[in-house]
């Protein structure tokens, strides 16, 4: 086990002005299971590959448990690799593939035997051992390259998007198995993903890259109530907050014919930005009332059944321009597509945030 340490790492690619990775500054913790998550393109693959010595670091530094790894080997840093496409031997079985990282270290028959066979118990992978990859499913096929790198025991696990090629109920059974192996074998784990789904419900921290820059990091929990801009509010939580840039007055925004009321210090805050606020609200923190003062009406376009709840998306005219507003709502009040509903933030549960900066206020 070992702490990871992200020191205004940067990394430039050759033809490129702008930064993939743009001093990264991250402190994981001893046992840590980090979630790096973004969009395509947000770095976060290449700060992974730059832990892994995969990718150069133009400027910065990194450090395994205090130890300069900068300009080492991948071989020289004590980690273990889980790919996307699995990336095992198509011509060796289960073993041998589980195995062939410590024979090339001249490991003991003994040793690789023990360790193969804990980790293929641990995967569940005991009755697959002499069958080759081919004649297994895609699960089991990265539970394979999970049993490759635990074998090695390393000191930091490194996965980059490893459930991608499964598919949905498969992907869900897998984050649980990851989560519960991480959580027993307490080794520092850096995983990359651009399911903000799978970043909640598996890291310990989630850090959220956009443009190569490091726009928060935080629990879960403390990302969803409290995001830092509008970017990570907008980005987390599924399905996505609604954000909306309004008039800014004295006492608060103003939807159309409904006014957000703000606290003293948020207008203050706000002020420089041009007259304008953005005011998020999440779709669980708003209510579907009958029609009166104080509430949107919103055309409904889609209502999407979940069984024990339902998201209502529909669109309203603010302003002449359609705005577009998703609404979490109980079965017994779940409208029909096409009719005109009333909602109503929760004003306890509002985010407000600089209409230029972005900034949360």
């Amino acid at each position: 086990m070992a702490t990871v340490t992200y020191d205004k790492a940067s990394r430039i690619y050759p033809g490129s002005e702008r930064p993939a990775v743009n001093e990264l500054n991250l402190e994981i913790g001893d046992g840590e299971f980090l979630v790096l998550v973004g969009p395509s393109g947000c770095g976060k693959s290449t700060s992974l590959r730059m832990l892994a010595g995969l990718e150069d670091v133009d400027r910065g530094r990194i450090l395994i448990e205090g130890k300069d790894v900068t300009n080492l080997p991948p071989k020289s840093r004590d980690i273990a690799m889980v790919f996307q496409n699995y990336a095992l031997y198509p011509h060796m079985s289960v073993y041998e593939n589980m195995a062939f990282a410590l024979k090339l270290r001249k490991t003991s028959k003994a040793e690789i035997d023990r360790r193969v066979k804990e980790a293929a118990a641990l995967l569940q992978l005991d009755e697959y051992l002499s069958r080759k990859p081919k004649a297994l499913s895609g699960g089991q096929r990265q539970r394979v390259a999970m049993g490759r790198a635990i074998v090695r025991e390393p000191q930091v696990f490194l996965m980059d998007e490893p459930l991608s090629n499964l598919d949905a109920k498969l992907r869900v059974q897998t984050r649980s198995q990851i989560a519960t192996l991480q959580a027993k074998l307490g080794v520092t784990t850096v995983y990359v993903t651009h399911d903000q789904v799978e970043a909640m419900t598996m890291g310990h921290r989630v850090a959220v890259m956009l443009d190569g820059v490091l726009q928060q990091v935080d629990t879960p929990r403390a990302l969803y109530d409290t995001p830092g801009n509008v970017f990570v509010a907008g980005f987390m939580g599924s399905p996505a907050m609604n954000i909306k840039t309004v008039p800014l007055t004295e006492s608060g925004g103003t939807f159309g014919a409904i006014n957000i009321p703000l606290t003293r210090e948020q207008v203050a805050a706000a002020k420089n930005s041009g007259g304008k606020v953005t005011i998020g609200f999440r779709p669980e923190a708003a209510d579907l009332v009958s029609q009166s003062e104080g509430a949107l009406p919103i055309v409904v376009d889609l209502v999407e059944d979940l069984g024990s709840d339902a998201n209502v998306y529909g669109h309203a005219d603010i302003d002449g321009a359609s705005e577009r507003f998703t609404v979490r709502t109980d079965r017994k009040t779940m409208p029909s597509m096409g009719e005109t509903v009333f909602i109503r933030p929760q004003t306890n549960a509002i985010h407000v945030f600089n209409a230029e900066t972005g900034a949360r206020v």
